[in-house]
């Protein structure tokens, strides 16, 4: 007997093409044949199909093709490669534009009528081949062109082909001269008919009197699975600007010279040559200034709060003049989990906070506390999406700054201030989901274009492996967003790259689209070089995408030849022991860590050299030849880049815990204070004297603690706290939240409480004076930036790995630059000596017996006294190095 699969609020077919559907051999119901049903596109009548009512769809045929989809298709839908393929006769199909404005099914049948199939659709494909080259080169949002008297007119323009009508709700009303407070509009909107052009999209044209005016859109839709006719209002998915809260788009023209500070126009961009000449610091806006007594308290924590002096601003000045380029900052777009109204949060009492701790810093009160407000404070790292092109309000300096063009100018306020610095600005994308779909208040796209944007699973449900709802870059407007986003940032904000979040779950296609736009964006005609904007991200392979399942990702190993970056989580690995993820942190000891094991120093040898797969060595695990390729850690190849700027080498990021709570849960507890902050110095160096592009998490330099909170996304500023005037490294300020650690609280209690694992001030700026002198290091140092792979290849190599003097805890790089191309005037080859030992060790290095070594200058002049201790004997050809040490030794040109 045959079972039936009839379930409409299931989408388990797709619609491809103008005149192609497919529907999935898994789908079908138990023991039918697809060749045994005759099949149909049923059109819901007006109002939906109701099993109550006796109105039946009207009924398309369709005609099963034999065997899979053609190639073209199963190409760009790898995925349903096996489908059976569905044919609409081409009359049916040239209705296919009306037809998607309505509920659309398909069903299958018996030959006795009976239907056994009956399953919604999943549509972008087919709205894709519609729309998606005609609405390509349409500017969506609000678009500006010149009117009488030097006032410019707006256009807005949404693409919403599956709409019935959309109309533009306008609002005439103006926040109050001299306003201060939050403010929204009150009244009733005029409503303004928008035109639908045959691309798919719907647009108006205004006058100059809607400059600064709120808007939101109003349309109307069948929704696909329940056939309801319902109408939506919704803020603009391209909205450049917001009132605050994000309750309705704003009309910002951002060529308008009042949303241009002259901090950030006439502030030049600090220059970049290559990728691999950076080192990028990341950091929270918020975490800035928030700690830091010396800025006025209404500006702490805001765009604005660095302007004001003080201790970060001079921290970042110390770092940039040392050598840091850039700074990648946490979020900054539109997002949905902080109130933007100060007056609407409630954040715990930092008093009480202070005595909990004060009474035991291993104490459960703090974190309730914490937990209690977690929703309505003023903290989260942001990475929850609703508008990808405007600026996020609650970092404005007054709840009025939260409106329109005033957040606009404050975060380009910002990146001029950083400019001013010398430092280059990043931003941190989240292209891979949004915090809602369907129609929740924070949907922006599926209200505009239900069921389009975000990528389903076999049922029709949205894939969630992101952790949160996953948006479809491979469908062609939803990858237009992320361009356009990308594009707008660099030109109308002149930042200077970009870090995509879980950007595996983006086909290189995707960013090579990216690179492209930015690439075509000139001094001359934007404001900008979009060739120097650096885009780098999280290649991790995971969920739904994994394997290239649906398309080719963009992951560590498949961006060959893009310049585009990945973090290397070997180095990070084998540097601090163990994985990230692991449900004991004190699992695995790395080279940081005290660990002894030869692969660890194999690992940290291609990571220094930049990850390149196609490096050949001796193992100092095995004695043998290898290359980074044919090493595995985890099942992967430790080396995957064929370039160094496609590795991105850290050991600590806003994910997981800092590197001072790793050495903390991995040394021992009677390891002592003045061993812990050299191993913090000797991790970092492994990151900084690499040939990839460094990347520091901020605070890492001065011990940053978040109490070992693995996960402090939400944890508010009481466990983020980030004090660069060293009074407090934020460590035992309770134990960190129940959700993501408190599985480990007996193992966290105890090094909470203990008063001998919290540093001093002292000790603490040991660490970032012992982080200045890496940075000058590699600022002065061209042989640690070679820059392509064919240099690196040539000119680095590991003389003592897989020798008779070769150790598990200590790793010898050599740069020589003896034969051409010179890439260093004045030094003629590099020693990188990283000692992990607790122990002097001696290094015969016969190869280089007679040769002039000498330190680096930036040590020999700088601020460890342990690391001069450093000696070069030139007639045995030995060197010797300080425990626990990162020395640079350089060598003359005669």
């Amino acid at each position: 007997m045959t079972t039936s699969r009839v379930d409409l609020l299931r989408a388990r077919a797709y619609w491809l093409t103008r005149d192609l559907l497919a529907f999935p051999e898994h789908a079908l119901p138990g023991g039918t044949a697809a060749e045994d049903l005759g099949w149909s596109l049923g059109v819901a009548p007006e109002g939906g199909l109701d099993p109550a009512r006796p109105e039946p769809p009207q009924e398309l045929p369709l005609r099963l093709a034999d065997g899979a989809l053609p190639r073209s298709v199963a190409d760009a839908f790898p995925h349903l490669a096996a489908c059976h393929p569905l044919h609409l006769t081409p009359t049916d199909a040239a209705r296919a534009e009306t037809l998607l404005t309505g509920q659309v099914v398909l069903l299958g049948r018996t030959s006795e009528g009976r239907v056994v199939v009956a399953t919604s659709l999943q549509v972008a494909g087919v709205l894709d081949d519609l729309y998606a080259a005609r609405a390509g080169t349409r500017t969506l949002g609000v678009s500006w062109a010149g009117g009488g008297g030097g006032a410019r007119v707006p256009t807005v323009t949404v693409w919403a082909p599956t709409a019935r009508s959309v109309e533009l709700l306008l609002w005439h009303e103006t926040p109050p001269v001299g306003h201060e407070r939050a403010w929204t509009p009150s009244g009733r909107p005029e409503t303004v008919p928008m035109t639908r052009e045959p691309d798919g999209t719907w647009s108006v044209t205004g006058t100059t009197r809607w400059a600064d005016r709120c808007y939101q859109l109003q349309l109307e839709h069948v929704l696909p699975r329940t056939g309801q006719r319902r109408r939506v209002r919704s803020t603009d998915p391209w909205s450049v600007a917001l009132a605050i809260g994000s309750s309705h788009s704003v009309m910002v023209d951002l060529e308008d010279p009042a949303w241009a500070p002259e901090i950030w126009s006439g502030t030049p961009v600090p220059p970049l040559h290559r990728a691999v000449d950076q080192v990028i610091y990341e950091v929270h806006v918020r975490d800035l200034t928030r700690d830091d007594p010396e800025v006025v308290p209404g500006l702490r924590g805001s765009y604005l709060g660095l302007r004001e002096g003080g201790a970060a601003h001079h921290h970042l000045g110390a770092l940039a003049e040392a050598g840091l380029t850039t700074v990648h900052l946490l979020p900054v777009f539109d997002l949905t989990s902080v109130e933007e109204d100060p007056a609407l949060r409630v954040e715990p009492d930092p008093c009480r906070l202070a005595e909990l701790t004060a009474q035991d810093p291993a104490g459960t009160g703090q974190q309730a506390l914490v937990r209690a407000t977690a929703d309505r404070d003023a903290f989260n790292w942001g990475y929850d999406p609703w508008h990808f092109l405007a600026p996020e309000g609650s970092y404005a300096s007054t709840p009025a700054s939260a409106y329109g063009g005033r957040r606009v100018a404050e975060v380009r306020a910002l990146v001029g201030e950083l400019h001013r610095l010398g430092l280059r600005v990043v931003l941190d994308q989240v292209y891979n989901h949004t915090t809602d779909s369907g129609l929740h208040r924070a949907s922006v796209l599926d209200r505009v274009v239900p069921g389009y944007y975000h990528r389903l699973d076999g049922e029709g449900l949205v894939e969630t492996s992101t952790c949160c709802q996953n948006l479809a870059t491979e469908h062609a407007m939803a990858r237009r967003l992320m361009v356009d986003g990308c594009v707008l940032w660099a030109r109308h904000y002149r930042v200077d790259g970009f870090r995509f979040d879980l950007m595996g779950h983006h086909s290189r296609a995707d960013l090579e689209e990216v690179r492209a736009a930015l690439d075509a964006l000139t001094v001359d005609e934007d404001g900008v070089d979009g060739r120097a904007v650096h885009l780098y991200g999280e290649g991790w392979d995971f969920g739904e995408v994994a394997g290239n399942a649906r398309f080719h990702q963009a992951v560590q190993g498949q961006l060959d030849g893009t310049g585009i970056g990945t973090f290397d989580d070997r180095l990070r690995d084998a540097v601090r022991g163990g994985g990230a993820h692991d449900d004991d942190p004190r699992t695995g000891l790395g080279l940081a860590t005290g660990g002894t094991d030869p692969r660890t120093v194999d690992q940290v040898q291609v990571g220094l050299a930049g990850g390149l797969r196609d490096l050949a060595f001796r193992s100092q695990a095995t004695g043998e030849p290898v290359t980074g390729g044919s090493l595995i850690h985890g099942g992967r190849p430790v080396g995957y880049a064929s370039s160094p700027e496609e590795v991105v080498s850290y050991v600590d990021a806003h994910d997981n815990e800092t590197l001072w709570d790793i050495l903390t849960l991995k040394l021992p507890p009677g390891t002592p204070m003045a061993e812990r902050v050299r191993r913090n110095t000797l991790a970092l160096a492994a990151v900084t004297l690499s040939q990839g592009v460094p990347f520091w998490h901020a605070g890492t330099e001065v011990l940053r603690s978040k109490s070992l909170d693995r996960n402090s996304y939400d944890s508010g500023d009481w466990f983020n706290r980030l004090d660069y005037t060293l009074r407090d490294n934020g460590f035992g300020r309770g134990l960190p939240p129940a959700p993501d650690n408190h599985h480990r609280w007996p193992l966290l209690a105890p090094l909470l409480a203990d008063p001998s694992l919290r540093p001093t001030p002292a000790d603490m700026a040991t660490a970032r004076d012992g982080a200045l002198d890496l940075l000058r290091l590699r600022r002065d140092l061209p042989l640690l930036r070679l820059g392509s792979a064919g240099l690196v290849l040539q000119k680095v190599s590991f003389p003592v790995s897989g020798t008779p003097h070769g150790r598990a805890d200590v790793v010898v790089m050599l740069v020589d630059d003896s034969g051409p191309p010179t890439v260093d005037q004045a030094w003629s080859g590099l020693l990188v000596v990283l000692n992990a030992a607790t122990d002097v060790v001696a290094l015969p290095l016969p190869a280089l017996r007679g040769q002039g070594w000498q330190l680096a200058p930036a040590q020999r002049d700088g601020a460890d006294p342990v690391v001069r201790r450093t000696r070069w004997d030139t007639g045995a050809g030995v060197l010797t190095v300080p425990a626990l040490t990162a020395a640079v030794l350089v060598r003359p040109r005669p």
